[in-house]
């Protein structure tokens, strides 16, 4: 199927690994000129060239930043002052009892998880609908929808990612720019695979690993393995095409059907 992103301009937020990694790959490999972000130079260049062995001749660009910083938000802001896609892809997690959760803790947070994908789409949602087209993604989670109790503080980052991806959305009446949000379920990213690899480690294999999981942790998957990134990454190369005009103020799961909600 072509996407018809041939010469789209596309910024992927946290894209040296995992999912955003995926994601960059993909709209590179639809024709998009793909802007790479990470916290170094090092990373990008890593991340650069896996994409050009896959696909040479791929356009890219990189740009390091650390997002939970505002003014290396706004330095690559004046950088890439216009794209046509915006993926919201960064974001942190960390297993913590709720009672522990400092102040410092959820300001970070938000601070990464939400407020860059809201720096960001202040600039450049303001363009789009100048032009009556362009696309906003945020990357959010199930568990934006079914909160884990080992991590309320990211869970509730992933819930305040879907109302500013819906309010946004309210705004495109009249227009083909559209603003969805994709809700990964345990998705094999590098701190997974750690995880798994530190329990075959305790004497079990990692498919042994992975199947208790999913029978103790997330008994409610259909899947009954982990997703992969590329997974993701193809329903989000959809969403950002001009083929996906119809779908938009959505929260699109690719959750292996861990949620059980019909809504």
């Amino acid at each position: 199927m072509n996407l018809h992103l041939t010469n789209k301009v596309a910024l992927v937020t946290g894209s040296t690994a995992g999912i955003g990694l995926a994601i960059a790959r993909r709209l590179a490999a639809e024709g998009a000129e793909v802007v790479v972000t990470g916290r170094t130079e090092a990373r990008i260049s890593e991340a650069r060239a896996v994409i050009l062995r896959e696909t040479p001749g791929a356009k890219l660009r990189g740009a390091p930043v650390d997002f939970g910083q505002a003014e290396q938000v706004q330095h690559l802001l004046s950088e890439v002052p216009a794209v046509d896609i915006l993926v919201n892809n960064v974001g942190i997690f960390e297993p913590k009892p709720f009672s522990d959760i400092t102040d410092e803790d959820w300001l970070h947070f938000f601070e990464v998880n939400v407020l860059s994908g809201v720096r960001l789409a202040r600039q450049y949602f303001p363009q789009m609908l100048a032009r009556k087209w362009g696309r906003i993604l945020f990357i959010s989670s199930e568990s934006g929808l079914q909160i884990p109790q080992e991590m309320i503080h990211y869970g509730t980052t992933k819930t305040a990612q879907l109302a500013v991806a819906r309010g946004l959305a309210e705004l495109t009446a009249g227009t083909e720019v559209t603003v969805n949000s994709v809700l990964p379920g345990p998705t094999a990213s590098e701190g997974v695979e750690e995880f798994l690899q530190k329990l075959a480690g305790n004497g079990k294999t990692r498919e042994e690993a992975e199947h208790e999981f999913f029978r103790d942790a997330r008994p409610s998957s259909l899947l009954k393995r982990f997703i992969t990134p590329e997974e993701v990454a193809n329903m989000v190369a959809y969403l950002a095409s001009p083929l996906a005009v119809a779908t938009n103020g959505a929260s699109v799961r690719v959750d292996g059907g861990v949620i059980r909600s019909i809504g």
